[in-house]
């Protein structure tokens, strides 16, 4: 008699289990009845369930982050490369996610994947390098297109990791060792076409004033003085002595 007792109470506990489920804040229960979806999704909070009758399938509603493995893409101008990738998305529509799809983040998975192939290798190796935030909301835009029916919102793509075969580092440097010398001899041209310049307009201001000119010359002698004691041949300007030439004359 206590064995019969204790197995009808076990059964009791156990129809209980099953006919009482708790859902949290961020998670909704699509139930189906005799494998027909019931409503809308249920939750929060406590949900009653027909023990063998009801199957209810948790939702979670929190934005997933989906991290796509390394695919090994070849770019537009011939160049492979290995490219990974992060995907959050979140369910928006858990009826949807559950009777449009058969495993929604394994078809999430799929999809960023061939997508992440197809629009890179639409593009050029310094695309990729230098305009990444355009391709990441190409990225998702394509991605939130496809996910839409099935009820899942893509909030963003971020392309991680790009790597680049040991040739393709070398070449990169030394174009980029190429691109700074040049901008260098560029400035050091620049730099000599304003000093030339400068000169050309002090030339011109001194050869229509002379004494102007000679008082420079008097200037450069003090200079060369004060810094070095040492025997220094410089020209005379013939203006300098001409006064004295007259008088003898």
């Amino acid at each position: 008699m206590n064995i019969v007792y204790l197995f009808a109470v076990a059964v009791i506990v156990i129809l209980l289990a099953s006919a009482i489920k708790i859902l949290k804040e961020y998670e909704r229960g699509v139930i189906f009845r005799l494998g027909r979806v019931l409503g809308s999704p249920k939750g929060p909070g406590i949900i009653f369930l027909i023990p063998i009758v009801d199957r209810m399938v948790k939702v979670s509603l929190r934005t997933v982050v989906l991290d796509v493995p390394p695919q090994d893409i070849i770019t537009r101008d011939n160049v492979t490369i290995k490219v990974n990738a992060v995907v959050f998305f979140r369910v928006m529509d858990a009826l949807k996610a559950i009777i449009d799809v058969e495993n929604f983040l394994y078809a999430a998975s799929q999809l960023a994947q061939t997508t992440l192939r197809s629009v890179l290798g639409q593009a050029e190796l310094d695309e990729l390098l230098s305009k990444r935030e355009k391709i990441n909301e190409r990225l998702q835009e394509i991605l939130d297109t496809h996910t839409e029916p099935w009820g899942i919102k893509v909030s963003n793509v971020e392309v991680k990791n790009v790597d680049l075969p040991q040739e393709m580092q070398r070449a990169i440097s030394r174009q980029a060792e190429a691109e700074r010398e040049r901008r260098a001899k560029i400035i050091g041209a620049e730099g000599e076409f304003q000093a030339s310049t400068k000169l050309s307009e002090a030339s011109d201001i001194l050869s229509k004033n002379p004494m102007a000119l000679q008082l420079r010359y008097l200037q450069t002698l003090i200079e060369i003085s004060t810094e070095k004691n040492s025997t220094i041949v410089f020209p005379l300007p013939i203006d300098l002595v001409k006064f004295f030439m007259d008088k003898m004359k």
